[in-house]
């Protein structure tokens, strides 16, 4: 007696190679982070003090590369979302300074924007990556990207506790490394190994970023 097995296939999402899906995730991308680099540009008039700082800090400036890799995980392939984490950082840092020479009193010298368009093309697609990695499926992966995204505000607090000593700053930054993999983790042990993960990663992103390229380019 034979058996037939009539099993319909399972669609699986796959990401769209094609060379529309990548226009169209670059364009997208590039276009939150110009709208984004002049809400933080505004965000400094509208802070009060200190914070202003929070609005240009290269935290805060990561979230956009690690948002656009996360929303287009299932869209494109790992390499697509790191480019599009490239271009929604490029964009911050062109509408942020853009914004500055057209409507404020001028951006002042190139160096500064060309190190952070340089900074850009390192930590849009490191974070574009993270974004994808989080909304993947492999748990190494997945703690690995979101301790990117809570170890670089882990960095930030160094920064603002250790060279600014502005303490408020340094806690909130702190706030958001623990919260982080409390709200975007999956389960309990997830979150503990994001949390222990983002230490190490906070303090060599701060002896790189901060100790290492900034002094070195920008004194």
């Amino acid at each position: 007696m034979s058996t037939t097995m009539n099993a319909s296939p399972v669609t699986a999402s796959v990401p769209d190679p094609s060379g529309k899906a990548w226009a169209c995730a670059t364009a997208s991308a590039f276009a939150g982070g110009l709208l984004l680099g002049v809400l933080t540009n505004l965000a400094q008039g509208w802070l009060p003090g200190a914070w202003n700082q929070i609005a240009n800090s290269g935290a805060v400036w990561s979230v956009a590369a690690f948002a656009a890799g996360a929303l287009l995980a299932r869209q494109v392939s790992l390499p697509a979302a790191a480019v599009a984490g490239l271009f929604a950082e490029s964009g911050l840092v062109v509408g942020y300074y853009g914004y500055a020479e057209i409507a404020r009193d001028g951006m002042g010298s190139l160096l500064a924007p060309l190190v952070w368009l340089g900074m850009a093309f390192i930590a849009g697609p490191l974070f574009g990556m993270a974004g994808s990695w989080w909304r993947g499926n492999n748990p190494r992966h997945r703690v690995i990207g979101l301790a990117a995204l809570a170890g670089v505000f882990g960095m930030e607090a160094i920064h603002y506790a250790w060279v600014l000593h502005y303490a408020p700053q340094a806690w909130a930054c702190l706030a958001v490394l623990v919260i982080v993999p409390v709200l975007m983790g999956r389960t309990h042990r997830e979150r503990a190994l994001v949390l222990l993960t983002a230490i190490p990663f906070s303090l060599l992103a701060y002896l790189i970023f901060h100790e290492l390229v900034l002094t070195t380019l920008l004194g």
